[in-house]
């Protein structure tokens, strides 16, 4: 789509592009999640595992996929808050406030069902943010199977609820997932982030001395015990979205052509190459009551469940009480089969499982379990509600 579109005067939406290229995404996704089961269930398991424990400058593999370029992932969740709060589909109170209700409301409920089931003497209550995300890429990638039948201001609800889900996943990372603190890396990455605010200030546009920087900003971050993904978000949130304080956004802003340059990036190798690392399971020893223990079952009815509750009970409530409307040309069925495809939680969840429990292997197995369970049924479920009907005019294309 071309960027010389426009909408109200202004460059078309960075969330047009984002919508594509995630849907196309999410079926990559789909594949190395699936690819990554069958190895771990076959003869390259022993391969695969040795692989990712592998240790390459100080980090192992599975360290720098989930802790480097994973902090790139951070990096673009974070430029697409930072670009849609400002200048986009979050800009106002009235758009913010029916994805926003949504995406509060798909956090608490999915944590409510997640602890319901683990607070007794056998639970693990410290999971009970792994079913609180909703995973953008396969989500959309469901939905673009479905072509037509979604009006696309579901597809944009959608968007913009899993952009907060985000942003809600990543302060809960950083107030409950983090370890002990090493104050003299912690007060030189605060350096740091002040020097990249001044950088702002000042009217740099070039986008070399920021990265720069960042990279800085993430080892820093990964010394002082905070996890070092939110390095990414933090940088995100100091580059310019304008390329002058008088000129209006536009294509050439820094942070505009950062999250073009690196979005491709991160849809189609980063986020694949999280999904085989983190997706294989071995089911050797496993059973069918392994699925009845406390954290695979909290996690899989917390996405499938508590995540639809959640995610449609607050809309309806928020829509009912006059606070906000029902997106153009969707029907109340359709925003409850969006409201069940929020139950896939892949990426996210299966990142915060690893760091709610990160020396517990049997956990993070059945972690997994329960994430692949639970989204799967989301996502089957979704697709067959939406699939079953029909949008209430042609696709809006504003």
């Amino acid at each position: 789509m071309s960027s010389s579109h426009k909408v109200r005067g202004r460059p078309i939406s960075v969330i047009r592009d984002f919508l594509d290229n995630s849907a196309s995404g999410g079926i990559v996704l789909m594949v190395s999640a699936a690819l990554a089961l069958i190895v771990a269930n076959s003869p390259l398991y022993s391969t695969y595992a040795d692989t990712l424990h592998a240790y390459v400058g100080g980090l192992s593999v599975l360290h720098w996929i989930n802790d480097g370029l994973m902090a790139v992932f951070f990096l673009m969740v974070g430029l697409e808050i930072k670009r849609e709060v400002l200048d986009g589909q979050l800009s106002s109170w009235s758009r913010r406030v029916l994805p926003g209700s949504a995406a509060l409301g798909g956090m608490i409920g999915p944590a409510i069902v997640f602890l319901a089931f683990n607070m007794g003497a056998d639970g693990h209550p410290r999971g009970w943010a792994i079913p609180a995300a909703t995973d953008i890429a396969f989500a959309l990638g469901v939905l673009s199977l479905l072509g037509s039948r979604v009006p696309m201001s579901l597809k944009i609800f959608l968007t913009a609820l899993a952009i907060i889900d985000d942003l809600g996943a990543v302060i809960i990372i950083a107030l409950f997932y983090t370890s002990s603190i090493n104050g003299l890396a912690l007060a030189g990455a605060a350096g740091v982030v002040v020097a990249l605010v001044a950088m702002n200030r000042l009217g740099v546009r070039k986008l070399w001395p920021f990265l720069l920087l960042g990279a800085v900003l993430w080892a820093l971050v990964l010394q002082s015990g905070i996890h070092a993904t939110l390095a990414g978000v933090i940088l995100a949130l100091t580059i310019p979205l304008r390329q002058s304080p008088t000129k209006p956004d536009d294509m050439e802003s820094p942070l505009h052509r950062l999250e073009h340059g690196i979005q491709p990036w991160v849809t189609f190798l980063i986020v694949p190459v999280f999904g085989f690392a983190n997706a294989g399971v071995s089911f050797a020893g496993s059973s069918l009551a392994s699925l009845a223990e406390p954290v695979p079952l909290g996690v899989a009815l917390g996405l499938f469940l508590g995540k639809q509750l959640g995610v449609f009970g607050t809309a309806a409530l928020v829509i009912r009480a006059g606070w906000a409307e029902l997106p153009m040309y969707a029907s109340w069925r359709q925003l409850y089969g969006v409201s069940l495809l929020c139950g896939i939680g892949f990426t996210m969840s299966l990142f915060i499982g690893l760091l709610a429990f990160p020396n517990e292997p049997h956990l993070q197995d059945l972690l997994k379990i329960g994430v692949l369970l639970g989204s799967l049924l989301s996502a089957v479920a979704g697709a067959v509600l939406l699939s079953s009907g029909t949008a209430r005019a042609p696709q809006q294309q504003s």
